[in-house]
C-alpha cells in the first residue's frame, strides 16, 4: 500500500512540475501581419507645452528599437496608424521639509489615451487605450518638473508599446 502511495505522489509531483512547460512559445510578441506603422503627432489636452513632441518622439524610438515594425513617414504606405492624446500631466510632492514646508522630492505623472488602427482592414487593434507613467525629481539635485515630465513621457512610451504586443 505504501508503494502505491509513493508512486502516486511522485506521479502527481511530476505532472505538476511539467504542467507549466506546456505553455511556452518562442513566437514573437508582435503581430507578423503588420510590417509598417505611421505615428501621428499626439495631441495635447494639457497646459504643458511640447509634452506631445516628447511623447511622440519617444514612442517612435521605442517602436524602432523594441518591435519588428518599420516606421514610415507616408500614411498611405503604412499598414497601421498610431494616434493619441496627452490627457493629463501633474506634479505632486512626495516628501516635504517640516520647517519650511518645501518639497524635498516630487513626482510628475503623465497620462495619455491612444488608438492603433489597421489601415488594411479598418479595425482597431487598440481603441481608446490608456496608459500612465510617473517620474520623481528633486530640486536639491537640480532636477525640474520639465525634466521629470520628459522622463515620465519616455516611460509612458514604453507602456504604450508594451500594449501593442499580442495577447496571450
Amino acid at each position: 500500500m505504501e508503494i502505491k502511495r509513493a508512486v502516486l505522489f511522485i506521479s502527481v509531483c511530476a505532472m505538476t512540475a511539467f504542467a507549466g512547460c506546456a505553455g511556452y512559445s518562442d513566437e514573437s510578441l508582435y503581430s507578423q501581419d503588420i510590417k509598417s506603422i505611421y505615428i501621428e503627432m499626439f495631441d495635447n489636452a494639457t497646459f504643458t507645452r511640447d509634452i506631445e513632441y516628447d511623447l511622440t518622439d519617444a514612442i517612435a524610438k521605442r517602436i524602432d528599437t523594441d518591435t519588428p515594425y518599420r516606421i514610415v513617414s507616408d500614411k498611405s504606405r503604412a499598414d497601421t496608424v498610431l494616434s493619441g492624446k496627452v490627457t493629463a500631466i501633474s506634479g505632486l510632492p512626495l516628501t516635504i521639509e517640516r520647517e519650511t514646508a518645501r518639497p524635498l522630492a516630487s513626482q510628475s505623472e503623465v497620462s495619455a489615451i491612444f488608438s492603433w488602427k489597421n489601415l488594411n482592414t479598418g479595425e482597431y487593434l487598440l481603441e481608446n487605450s490608456s496608459a500612465t507613467a510617473t517620474a520623481s525629481y528633486s530640486e536639491f539635485q537640480e532636477q525640474s518638473f520639465d525634466y521629470a515630465s520628459k522622463v515620465a513621457a519616455n516611460k509612458l512610451a514604453e507602456r504604450i508599446v508594451e500594449q501593442m504586443q499580442m495577447g496571450w
